[in-house]
C-alpha cells in the first residue's frame, strides 16, 4: 500500500479480471448444476455430496488459497535474480526505481574526476541523468588508444558510466583496473572494453550504450562530440617569455608552468553529437563542472552547438567551483576568476547560478590543498549571478566534492527556483 509503488493499480486490474473470469465460470458452474443427472465424477468435482453452505466455502478457501500460492511462486520465481542482486528489500528497491524514474531531468557537463561526483549524487534522487563528457584527452591509456586506434579516447566515458551503475564498488574496482606488465601496461580494463565494444557496434556512441546495457547503468554518458581528432590547444603566459607560448594537446597544458590566456580546438569547426544538443535543450537542471577548468569543463563548451543549446534550453543551469586550486591550470585562482575564465571563453549569461565551497577544514587536508576562496560581494560576478556557498567537502579528501552534500545543495538551489516540473509522463512532480 505504499504511495508510489506503481502496484496498486495493476492489482486491481488482476482482481477485475479474475471477477470477471469467475462470473463466467460460475454461470457454466451454475447450467451443469441444474441437470438433474451427472455422472458420477462431475458429481464429486461439484461437490453435490456436500451441503450448499459447505460448497460454497469449500469453493472460497481452496479458490482463495490456489491464487495466493500461485502469485507467491511465480513472483518469488520472476523477482529471485533480483532480489539475490540487491542488499535492499524488494519493496524498497521499487519504490526508490519508481522514484527515479519520476525525478528531473539532470544534464551535468565535464569530465575528468569532478563530474563523477555529480554523477553518484544525483543518481539516489533521478534516473533521468545525462552526463556530457569532453573527448580531447591525448595521455595515458586514452591517448594511446587514440593514436593506435584511431579511436575517441574512452577515459571520460569510462569514468562516468562506472559512477552511473548500480554495483558501482565492483565495476568502478573492475573498470578502474589498470595492468602493470605486459603489453597492456597502463591500460585500464574499462577503456579496452569501450576500445572492443565501439569496434562491435561501429561507434563510440553506440559502444557507450551497450555498455550501459549491460552494467545496468541508471542515466546516459554521452560524447560531447564524435570527432576523433579533437585537439585542446592553449596560449600560455610562461615566465621569461615575450610571446604567448601555443602548447598543443591536453596533457601538456598543464605542465608547461605557466598561466593559461585562452584553450580552443584543434579543428575550429568540431560539430556536436546530435544527441547530445537534444539532451541540453530537454534538460530541467544542467550543471556544468565541477572539474578541470581549461581541460575538462571548457573542451565540452568549445564545441559548436553546446553553449548555444544551453542558452536556447529551458533548464536552471548552474556551475559547480572547483573546491581546490588545480597545480598547473588554476593557481591562485578565486572563485570570481574561474567565473572570469569561463566568461572569456563563452561570453556571460551562459549560467544562472554559481555554486561554490565555503567551508575549509583542516582534519585529512593532507599537503594542505590551496582552497578556492570567495571574494567579496561587491564584485560585479555576484550582481550577474546568484551564487551559493556551502560545505560541499569530503570528509576523508576534502580537497574533493561530496557527492551527497554536493546533490543536497544542487536540489535546494533548484527547488529554490521551482517547486515542481513536468514529468516524462505529463505529472506534476516535487524537485526533491
Amino acid at each position: 500500500m505504499t504511495p508510489g509503488l506503481r502496484i496498486k493499480r495493476w492489482l486491481v486490474l488482476l482482481m477485475f479480471g479474475i471477477t470477471v473470469l469467475a462470473v463466467g465460470l460460475a454461470q457454466a458452474i451454475v447450467s451443469i448444476y441444474r441437470e438433474a443427472d451427472l455422472p458420477a465424477f462431475l458429481y464429486m468435482v461439484t461437490l453435490r455430496f456436500m451441503p450448499e453452505w459447505a460448497r460454497i466455502a469449500s469453493a472460497a478457501i481452496i479458490g482463495v488459497s490456489a491464487i495466493g500460492i500461485g502469485l507467491y511462486g511465480l513472483n518469488r520465481s520472476i523477482l529471485a535474480p533480483f532480489i539475490l542482486r540487491s542488499h535492499e528489500s524488494l519493496i524498497d528497491v521499487v519504490y526508490a526505481h519508481n522514484r527515479r524514474q519520476r525525478g528531473i531531468k539532470v544534464v551535468a557537463i565535464g569530465g575528468g574526476t569532478g563530474l563523477p561526483a555529480v554523477l553518484r549524487g544525483l543518481k539516489a534522487f533521478t534516473n533521468n541523468i545525462t552526463a556530457i563528457v569532453t573527448v580531447a584527452d591525448d595521455g595515458g591509456s586514452s591517448g594511446k588508444l587514440r593514436r593506435e586506434l584511431g579511436v575517441v579516447p574512452p577515459g571520460d566515458l569510462r569514468n562516468n558510466i562506472a559512477a552511473l551503475a548500480n554495483d558501482e564498488d565492483l565495476i568502478t574496482q573492475l573498470f578502474q583496473y589498470r595492468f602493470a606488465e605486459g603489453g597492456l601496461e597502463g591500460h585500464s580494463f574499462g577503456n579496452l572494453f569501450l576500445t572492443a565494444m565501439a569496434n562491435i557496434t561501429g561507434s563510440m556512441d553506440r559502444a557507450v550504450a551497450e555498455t550501459g546495457r549491460v552494467l545496468a547503468v541508471e542515466g546516459r554518458v554521452l560524447p560531447s562530440t564524435l570527432q576523433d581528432d579533437v585537439t585542446l590547444m592553449a596560449e600560455v603566459r610562461v615566465p621569461g617569455e615575450s610571446r604567448l607560448r601555443r602548447v598543443s594537446g591536453e596533457s601538456s597544458i598543464t605542465g608547461t608552468g605557466g598561466t593559461i590566456e585562452r584553450v580552443f580546438l584543434y579543428p575550429d569547426q568540431v560539430r556536436a553529437y546530435p544527441e547530445t544538443i537534444r539532451a541540453i535543450l530537454n534538460a530541467h537542471l544542467i550543471v556544468i563542472g565541477p572539474g578541470s577548468l581549461f581541460t575538462s569543463i571548457l573542451p565540452n563548451l568549445l564545441v559548436n552547438g553546446i553553449v548555444e543549446a544551453i542558452r536556447a534550453s529551458r533548464a536552471y543551469t548552474v556551475y559547480v567551483c572547483n573546491v581546490a586550486m588545480q597545480p598547473g591550470e588554476t593557481d591562485g585562482f578565486m572563485l570570481v576568476d574561474h567565473i572570469l575564465a569561463l566568461e572569456a571563453h563563452i561570453g556571460r549569461g551562459v549560467f544562472d547560478a554559481v555554486l561554490g565551497n565555503g567551508h575549509y577544514p583542516t582534519l585529512n587536508e593532507g599537503q594542505q590543498p590551496q582552497f578556492v576562496r570567495q571574494e567579496p560581494k561587491h564584485h560585479a560576478a555576484y550582481e550577474r549571478y546568484d551564487i551559493h556557498l556551502a560545505d560541499l567537502t569530503d570528509g576523508e579528501r576534502p580537497w574533493r566534492h561530496d557527492p551527497k552534500k554536493l546533490a543536497q545543495a544542487l536540489l535546494a538551489m533548484y527547488s529554490s527556483i521551482t517547486q515542481a516540473v513536468p514529468s516524462q509522463n505529463g505529472a506534476v512532480i516535487a524537485a526533491s
